[in-house]
């Protein structure tokens, strides 16, 4: 692969990127807000053991993969943006 593409792909994958911590169990996750609806989120440990609330979904039979979201890992993202987080530069 070219330099350039390489380069051009590092870019879309890690660019924006920040890291937020949940505030109910301090698991963080980088985070990327494309737009006020969109946000990207890449974990960076196990969901189902870093997150105590997708431990309880997986314990209880429910696949890691078809988990969504935390709500409180969810309103940990909403606050980092209200406070300015993810402004652009």
């Amino acid at each position: 692969m070219r330099a350039d593409t390489l380069a051009d792909r590092e870019e879309f994958l890690t660019a924006g990127l920040r890291p937020v911590a949940c505030r109910t169990c301090a698991t963080t996750v980088l985070v990327k807000k494309n737009s006020p609806q969109h946000t990207s989120i890449q974990w960076t440990t196990d969901a189902a053991t870093a997150c105590p609330v997708f431990a309880e979904k997986v314990a209880d039979g429910t696949h890691p993969a078809l988990l969504d979201t935390c709500e409180r890992l969810h309103e940990s993202i909403a606050e980092a943006a209200r406070e300015g987080l993810f402004a652009h530069e």
